[in-house]
């Protein structure tokens, strides 16, 4: 059957958008593809998610044991540790045949990279979880079959790739790399100078030539069938190109994406769409449309204002972003995280914090080992980026903590994150306390390197089993705390969230309730260095007995929080 009559109109006009010379045409390749697809992809009945809803982000290779595929590993290294009951979700990062960047510049959407097995290997690790597959759509490898058709003069793949007069003014484009925007390339038309937003290996697809977008739609269908329950679409706000503007955000980029939301909502409903975009606040929600686009956006401020909180030992600009936050209702949530396989994005700071807040946030990373990457703005100056440190390492001091005292001071600020409304991200470094690898740094020149450490699980099982390291703290506390979490309504993903003022500035307080009305979390965290006592009768009206995370009784009228504490009172 193609489109149904609730979506067909929808997607038209969408199209009228993009292609207005074109629409009905492309319309009906969509209406073929949708005839193929549905009788092979099964809806997905229920929630979109629930309080149990957590995705652990992880490399394909992330865990290896000789020549066996790697996801093999991968897979019985979770089940092992008990995390197909702790976690609902894996994001697998791009597994596919690539030429650089770690998997986001691919050689081949439809293949598995062959060290990590084969689609079978994908299936088997779907059985246990739920799988988000990233759809790296902006870009390609300038290896991928697509670029070098492209290079040899063949249709359609002439079109499916920005070729740019480099005396154009391309000034007020947007750039996320201090790189140039423009590469030579040789074809058989001559020198021609292609787009590439973020390297030389990494050139832009051009969504303006219907061809591409319905060859992107179909394999988009094909890793839903693959077992993809999530679709990340990786670095999408840069997609569409229109010269005069800054690139970013393009009504035609929206257009896009709201296309896909409507197929999958139409042929495999229940697939969820996450968008992936690393700037500021008001511009990230924007991917959310009117409940017509995204169903969930990353949380980039998080990352960098729970760092700052606890580089300052002030949750001031933590808490008055939490105070602002909007809830825009059933079926979209926020996608909470602290750390990914980049770095920490500082262009999400925008608004929220001065520029001297910012400057000494970036020195307090480079004096923990960090580096920081630099873009280059429309005035041809340069600002950082994002900062490159794992975010165990980044929650050390200066000074140096104790094993005990850096694992709490940093499952703290994971506490913090797993307890916000939204469903949480965890980046497996985080879950196994790695420090910063400046050996991978220096091995590959790239910053962000630091941050994507590969194990042999042999090693790996020691490293987390290690008695009094803060790795085997890390590895059995986060276990701990997932356990308690996933049984708490009051952390469902749409449960009510408020500020609970504490009138202290190193302790941040708010309230979860759950959906029903029947339970209520109290969270209190202490980002600072002494500890605080609260009166717990002045905060609010909830009367607690219980810290879930200890299982210990406290006193409904007062408590007293530790340096690097956390508390979910109930």
């Amino acid at each position: 059957m193609p489109l149904t009559n609730a979506f067909r109109p929808r997607i038209a006009a969408k199209l009228n958008l993009l292609y207005p010379n074109q629409a009905d045409a492309v319309l009906s390749r969509i209406d073929e593809l949708a005839d193929r697809y549905r009788p092979r992809l099964a809806a997905r009945d229920g929630e979109l998610w629930d309080e149990r809803s957590i995705l652990l982000i992880t490399y394909g290779d992330q865990v290896g044991s000789g020549d066996r595929p790697t996801m093999a590993v991968l897979d019985e290294f979770l089940r092992e540790f008990g995390f197909d009951d702790l976690l609902t979700g894996v994001h697998l990062l791009p597994f596919y045949p690539y030429s650089s960047d770690d998997g986001f510049s691919v050689i081949d959407y439809r293949a598995v990279k062959e060290n990590m097995g084969d689609w079978s290997d994908v299936e088997r690790l779907s059985r246990s979880f739920e799988l988000m597959f990233d759809f790296v759509l902006n870009h390609c490898s300038q290896y991928n079959e697509r670029f070098q058709k492209f290079l040899q003069g063949k249709e359609p793949y002439t079109e499916y790739f920005h070729a740019v007069d480099p005396a154009e003014d391309l000034s007020s484009v947007t750039r996320p790399r201090s790189s140039p925007l423009l590469t030579p390339f040789e074809t058989d038309r001559g020198t021609q100078h292609v787009w590439t937003t973020f390297s030389a290996d990494q050139v832009d697809l051009n969504f303006s030539c219907p061809d591409l977008l319905i060859e992107m739609l179909e394999i988009l269908l094909d890793y839903v069938e693959r077992g993809a329950r999530l679709i990340r679409l990786d670095a999408i706000g840069f997609l569409w190109k229109t010269l005069g503007t800054n690139c970013m955000h393009l009504p035609e980029t929206h257009a896009v994406v709201k296309i896909m939301r409507d197929l999958l909502d139409d042929v495999a409903p229940g697939t969820i769409v996450i968008t992936e975009t690393n700037v500021p606040h008001v511009e990230n929600i924007s991917y959310f449309g009117d409940g017509d686009e995204a169903h969930a956006v990353y949380q980039f401020s998080l990352a960098p204002l729970l760092l700052d909180a606890f580089a300052t030992g002030d949750v001031g600009p933590l808490l008055h972003w939490l105070e602002a936050l909007e809830y825009f209702g059933p079926g979209m949530t926020f996608f909470n995280f602290t750390a990914s396989h980049d770095g920490i994005g500082v262009r999400p700071l925008e608004g929220l914090v001065g520029p001297d807040r910012l400057d000494r946030l970036v020195e307090h990373v480079r004096d923990l080992g960090g580096r920081v990457s630099m873009r280059r703005k429309p005035d041809g100056s340069e600002s950082p980026y994002e900062l490159n440190i794992t975010y165990f390492s980044a929650l050390n001091t200066v000074e140096g903590l104790a094993p005990e005292e850096h694992a709490r001071r940093f499952l703290t600020s994971q506490g913090i994150m797993l307890a916000l409304r939204g469903m949480p991200g965890i980046y497996f470094h985080s879950l196994v306390g790695t420090p910063n690898w400046q050996e991978g740094v220096e091995q590959t020149g790239h910053n962000r390197t630091i941050n994507r450490r590969k194990f042999d699980v042999d090693e790996l099982r020691a490293v987390v089993s290690a008695e009094g390291t803060a790795q085997q703290i890390v590895f059995d506390g986060y276990r701990k705390m997932l356990a308690t979490r996933i049984a708490q309504p009051a952390f469902h993903p749409d449960a009510p969230q408020s500020i609970v003022p504490t009138g202290h500035p190193a302790v941040i307080g708010f309230l979860r309730t759950s959906l029903d009305g029947t339970q209520h979390i109290l969270v209190l965290a202490n980002v600072g260095s002494a500890p605080v006592e609260l009166d717990l009768t002045a905060l609010c009206d909830v009367a607690v007995s219980t810290d879930l995370l200890s299982g210990q009784s406290v006193d409904s009228r007062s408590v007293t929080i530790e340096p690097a504490g956390l508390l979910w009172l109930t």
